[in-house]
């Protein structure tokens, strides 16, 4: 379900969306959409007034820190931040130095063209896949943030499509969201990528690394995220089953579980 504000392009409740068993994600639980560093006064009060508590903030620290605070750091809402991006002070999911030959960027930013960590049959679905061996702790950590968030909890990248899609599908799949409707959640970014884009290249964080870019490199394709899915479940039997081995618990499961179905 789109919600319109004045300084966000891709916003949306995930609520509504069908179960397997015949339910629905419950409304007003969690959110996603793209940067929010051009939210309006009228805006945040519009997200306080849905109950938001919680910002999970996907971007990388260099983001963080060229963006400087978004409108809502304020207004009492807790923002958390974990990067999905190798960066120079992290390591690769398991404190063990990086050994791929490539440099990484000091400017950690999407769309970067550096070799993913896994190789699957989809190119955008292979530096998904990565941003989970990468960066297992942040992984965990947002899905935890979005199970124990007291009110509304907003999850937010840069364009709120490629990293913010894959932490959306994990929780989705952990609370038996239909497999298609997961996949369709995901489309659904590219009615309004012409917008986030041309909202991100107003910013001189992201507006070079845009040059040159055709916008249909944007486009959340339904193939990128069923691939992804598809590896997810011939690697390791299904999402809950991957997060397990990341340090995920059965009471993580059901505390996210009854979150976004009640």
């Amino acid at each position: 379900m789109w919600i319109d504000l004045q300084g966000l392009a891709n916003l949306r409740d995930v609520g509504g969306i069908p179960t397997v068993d015949g339910g629905k994600i419950i409304p007003g639980r969690l959110l996603r959409s793209d940067n929010l560093q051009t939210l309006s006064t009228s805006d945040v009060d519009q997200l306080l007034g849905l109950g938001l508590t919680d910002v999970i903030d996907m971007r990388s620290d260099y983001e963080v820190k060229q963006e400087g605070p978004n409108p809502l750091a304020t207004s009492g809402v807790r923002i958390h931040q974990y990067s999905l991006f190798r960066e120079w002070e992290v390591g690769v999911g398991e404190d063990k130095p990086d050994v791929r030959p490539e440099v990484l960027p000091e400017e950690a930013l999407p769309w970067v063209d550096l070799e993913p960590s896994v190789q699957l049959d989809n190119a955008v679905a292979s530096v998904y896949f990565s941003y989970l061996v990468d960066r297992p702790d942040s992984v965990v950590a947002a899905l935890r943030t979005v199970a124990q968030a007291p009110g509304v909890a907003l999850v937010h990248c840069a364009a709120g499509k490629d990293r913010t899609g894959t932490i959306v599908a994990l929780a989705l799949s952990v609370a038996d969201a239909d497999r298609q409707a997961i996949i369709d959640d995901y489309a659904a970014s590219s009615e309004r990528v012409a917008e986030v884009v041309a909202r991100l290249k107003s910013s001189p964080t992201y507006a070079e690394n845009l040059e040159g870019r055709d916008l249909s490199s944007h486009l959340s394709h339904p193939e990128t995220m069923i691939s992804l899915l598809r590896h997810i479940d011939e690697t390791f039997g299904s999402v809950p089953q991957m997060l397990v081995k990341m340090g995920w618990t059965e009471e993580d499961n059901e505390q996210l579980r009854a979150k976004l179905r009640g």
